[in-house]
């Protein structure tokens, strides 16, 4: 199961958004996992991902407990993914984020190649997912779906909000916060980059795409 599937918004919203991630399986190959991992991060930068993550120890984006609000928004964004692969030091999953297909093809015929033993799974719509694994010489053998939101799904957030909140599996992302910066964005207080750089801050697994929320903020920007 991965909670990257309860992403929301309709089909051709996820043109530009790919999750590629391993995980170890506990007891039977998570031994000696450590450096697997980061050999996976590791091919993965070679491929342009817009984010990259250590579920136990964050992506490269990060918060800071010792920035004021003032100070936050002039803060150099600075996006180290070096950081991330010295930074696996047990078994984790790891995930790479890319915002096109080609890119995510290249990587998993790479992994194919590298054989880790590591389970591997693409997180995007199911065709997307089905051709980047055709053309990369793969057989899918299991398909996850997400259900949707059941019950009374009245009290949830507007699509727009939704469509950026659920980029975070966890949910980490407030919907008050992410209302607060689609007016900002709205507004012209700030840019789509920024907001989305702010927002990703707070996904620590590294899963949120940085490329898709982007162009969501722009998107109700436009349409304000």
């Amino acid at each position: 199961m991965t909670n990257t599937l309860h992403r929301y918004g309709p089909g051709n919203s996820f043109d530009d958004d790919f999750i590629v991630f391993a995980i170890p399986a506990r007891g039977f190959n998570d031994a000696d996992c450590v450096e697997k991992q980061r050999r996976f991060l590791e091919i993965a930068r070679k491929y342009n991902p817009v984010n990259i993550g250590d579920a136990s120890h964050g992506a490269i984006f990060h918060a800071s407990k010792n920035l004021t609000p003032s100070v936050h928004w002039r803060r150099v964004d600075k996006r180290d993914d070096e950081a991330v692969v010295n930074g696996v030091s047990c078994p984790t999953t790891v995930s790479a984020v890319f915002d096109n297909a080609d890119d995510v093809v290249g990587f998993i015929k790479e992994l194919k190649q590298a054989d880790l033993g590591l389970s591997i799974n693409i997180s995007a719509s199911l065709e997307k997912a089905h051709d980047c694994a055709r053309r990369a010489g793969l057989e899918r053998h299991s398909v996850e779906y997400s259900l949707g939101f059941i019950g009374q799904t009245d009290r949830m957030a507007d699509r727009q909000t939704l469509e950026i909140a659920t980029m975070c599996g966890h949910g980490m992302l407030s919907f008050t916060f992410v209302r607060k910066l689609l007016d900002w964005v709205k507004q012209g207080r700030r840019t789509p980059e920024q907001a989305s750089a702010t927002l990703a801050r707070f996904c620590s697994c590294g899963i949120f795409n940085p490329t898709r929320a982007c162009r969501l903020l722009e998107d109700a920007k436009k349409h304000s």
